[in-house]
């Protein structure tokens, strides 16, 4: 993206949260300073406790901040809104209601009439390949396709921004490499602003634009990296010497990070 006239989408500026817990007040994040540009890919690594699920239900506006600034397109977050879809680990689907009305749910929300969301709904259905579960309620759903359902009914209500936390974290190895494929061929398409947060540094550095690091408790950010790597990526990227080299110094990082929270 260097080069190109990049429009802020979240700015972030000396945000800290503090938690009340059981010994005294623990503090969450430090002093997060962050620009999120249109159009990027961001993934957001480090060891866990270190702030990144705080730092997303933040910008979500699930979670209060206790100080500084975030914005979404120079509006300061004051709750939740339609202009940023969450997708979680844990799928949050309506049991009671097939895929398509799971899709469907929050266009209705939009007031969309029902000839539009039927064919927006099926779009995006289509598109993570459960046209032939359209029907099917989530209990008949293994674990990666209800993931795929809540991908689908994030992208449906079209937000401008895409918040990730940790989607593919409870599946398993190949579900998990097929999504990652799914979801990279998605943005390439439709170049959804998103803001991922991993456990897995050859994830972050498959699906990024820039990687951030976090540091250990208390949450601050410690490195930022763009990752270079041309589109279109695959599975076969992860073979090149770039990737490699890449993914062994975020690694390393991160690892030292760990180390400081064992410790």
């Amino acid at each position: 993206m260097a080069g190109e006239e990049r429009d802020l989408k979240v700015k972030i500026r000396g945000v800290t949260k503090i938690f009340d817990g059981r010994k005294g007040q623990v503090v969450a994040l430090n002093g997060v300073d962050l620009d999120i540009y249109t159009n990027e890919f961001i993934c957001v690594v480090g060891p866990s406790g270190c702030g990144k699920s705080t730092l997303l239900n933040i910008i979500a506006g699930l979670l209060d901040k206790t100080d500084g600034e975030v914005q979404v397109d120079g509006r300061e977050v004051e709750g939740t809104g339609i202009d940023r879809g969450v997708v979680f680990q844990q799928y949050a689907l309506f049991p009671w209601l097939t895929v398509k009305k799971n899709v469907l749910f929050g266009l209705k929300i939009q007031k969309k009439t029902p000839a539009e969301a039927e064919e927006i709904a099926m779009k995006y259905i289509r598109m993570v390949g459960l046209e032939k579960f359209a029907d099917a309620y989530p209990k008949e759903l293994s674990g990666g396709m209800k993931q795929r359902v809540a991908i689908a009914r994030a992208y449906a209500v079209n937000p401008s921004l895409l918040l990730m936390d940790e989607p593919f974290g409870a599946l398993d190895a190949q579900t998990r490499t097929q999504l990652q494929t799914e979801l990279i061929k998605t943005w390439e398409e439709e170049k959804k602003t998103c803001f991922f947060i991993t456990h897995d540094v050859e994830e972050a550095v498959l699906l990024a634009t820039r990687v951030i690091v976090m540091s250990a408790r208390p949450g601050r950010i410690k490195e930022i990296i763009p990752v270079n790597i041309p589109h279109p990526r695959d599975q076969e990227t992860k073979m090149s010497p770039a990737f490699t080299e890449l993914k062994n110094y975020i690694w390393n990082m991160v690892y030292r990070e760990y180390l400081e929270v064992a410790e």
